[in-house]
């Protein structure tokens, strides 16, 4: 039975859950665990983690799921990561790495209470009705089994409804005619996008890259000469949104209004002591 809901409350939902998700790519227990079993390179630990659920792709795919990364980077690590280590063992390596950023970033009082147990209960209700078409992430994700932690079932509920969005996203940016540069200039116009550093220094673009993608967007009339968004670009990445929104309705809507509030609520709470115990870079949103 699916809830209307009110405007925007998934997109609420999923912004408190996704920085959820995204804590271990940020932590040091990421790295201590990949290089355990051999995946020393930081952008390698990255792209193994993240692709492992779809099995030993190559750079082709994770460059097609992940849109935003630079190809050549993408080939230096892949598919040689593979030969450090399986899939499967880059899967149990990312698990250790998820449950001890957890533990040190919430504690394990909070872990073990019946908030979070809440949160992963509702958060794995919504995935419910996640769509497997044309979502290959989401997919390959929804193939794991759900841990039987309930922190580590929220996380793994977090990162389903994460990919399913993220999925989604990519349609209406190539609908949107953004290529992956572009995508990322314009995102970090509207101030809510990663920092132009981390963007430039993590997707393996270079500055030349980036220029030569703000003046294909001033072409467009998207942005105004001093790189802020003209009315036209503050009007297309909402329309982008708007877009994503409608395609990633069906969880939020099977969990119903109430649900979705609920979880809001927890998923924020648990968000507000991560970022409080340092889970991101303080410069890493922003436009400069």
């Amino acid at each position: 039975m699916t809830t209307a809901l009110p405007e925007r409350a998934g997109r609420r939902c999923h912004n408190v859950l996704n920085p959820l998700h995204s804590t271990h790519y940020f932590s040091p227990d990421l790295g201590t665990e990949l290089a355990a079993v051999g995946v020393t390179d930081r952008n390698a630990a990255y792209f193994a983690v993240r692709a492992a659920a779809m099995g030993p792709v190559g750079a082709g795919t994770v460059t097609a799921t992940f849109y935003n990364f630079r190809h050549e980077l993408v080939e230096r690590h892949v598919p040689e990561v593979w030969r450090a280590a399986s899939p499967e063992v880059v899967l149990a390596a990312r698990a250790r790495a998820v449950d001890a950023t957890l533990r040190r970033l919430l504690g394990d009082e909070v872990l073990a209470s019946k908030e979070v147990a809440e949160a992963a209960e509702l958060a794995l209700r919504a995935a419910e009705a996640s769509s497997r078409t044309a979502r290959p992430l989401y997919s390959a994700h929804a193939d794991l089994p759900v841990p039987d932690e309930p922190h580590l079932a929220l996380w793994h509920a977090a990162t389903l409804l994460r990919e399913h969005r993220g999925d989604g996203h990519l349609a209406v940016l190539l609908g949107a005619e953004l290529d992956p540069v572009e995508a990322l200039v314009s995102h970090a116009a509207t101030g809510k996008g990663m920092a132009p550093k981390w963007a430039i220094t993590t997707r393996g673009w270079t500055r030349e890259h980036w220029d030569a993608a703000t003046g294909r967007l001033r072409e467009r009339g998207l942005l105004d000469a001093e790189s802020e968004l003209t009315e036209a670009g503050v009007a297309l990445r909402k329309e982008i949104e708007i877009q994503t929104d409608r395609l990633d309705a069906a969880p939020y809507e099977h969990l119903g209004a109430t649900g979705v509030e609920r979880l809001t609520e927890l998923a924020t709470g648990l968000l507000m002591t991560a970022l409080a115990a340092g889970a991101f870079p303080e410069d890493m949103i922003g436009k400069n």
